[in-house]
């Protein structure tokens, strides 16, 4: 088994979770859109507040405003965490029913032992690696937290070498093999004319 099957297998199983993460993008910045396309009722909303503000125009614009971002980030933080979510149960659904991804299927590999808590485990490890780390460095520069984003980018960066570089070494295994107790291994074909050959004789 080479290091460029995995690569393959991996870029495979990665469009997958790109293709749902543009989807959720469309999807959030539609919700946001319907937030501007609702700004009668929230100049309505923003009027109230202006007229019980007791003369605070300032603070109760500032209010108004604040109010629209928070929804506006609330929606980001809902599309990062159903893309964690979504990339975990797309690790263990196909590693606990077939023993493979579809990336790893394409390219002839799959995870053994096959069993569940060890695919819950090996798809916890995968998605910490691969999304759920960088989802929350994307977070947190949403919420303007600039300096802690770009610490846990940087983890984010060191936990991804750190489980796709031992595939180069002799073991073949990730990170995730090893705390799994997993490998990855090829799977074999049999040829329908050695098996006729093994049967007649």
């Amino acid at each position: 088994m080479s290091a460029f099957r995995r690569a393959a297998a991996w870029c495979v199983d990665f469009a997958l979770v790109v293709a749902l993460a543009s989807g959720l993008a469309v999807l959030t910045f539609q919700r946001i859109s319907a937030l501007v396309t609702d700004v009668p009722a929230l100049a309505a909303r923003g009027g109230f507040d202006l007229l019980t503000s007791r003369g605070d125009v300032l603070g109760a614009s500032e209010e108004f405003g604040l109010s629209l971002w928070d929804k506006s980030v609330l929606y980001v933080e809902q599309a990062f965490a159903l893309l964690v979510l979504a990339a975990f149960l797309y690790q263990w659904a196909c590693l606990a029913l077939a023993g493979r991804t579809v990336g790893k299927g394409l390219t002839g590999l799959k995870v053994t032992p096959r069993a569940s808590g060890r695919a819950a485990v090996r798809a916890a490890v995968t998605t910490m690696a691969d999304v759920a780390v960088f989802a929350v460095a994307c977070v947190l520069l949403v919420e303007g937290r600039f300096v802690l984003s770009l610490l846990v980018w940087a983890c984010a960066v060191v936990l991804f070498l750190f489980n796709a570089l031992p595939v180069l070494g002799p073991a073949r295994r990730s990170l995730a093999d090893r705390v799994a107790g997993t490998a990855v291994t090829g799977v074999r074909l049999s040829m329908p004319g050695a098996m006729h050959r093994v049967r007649t004789s």
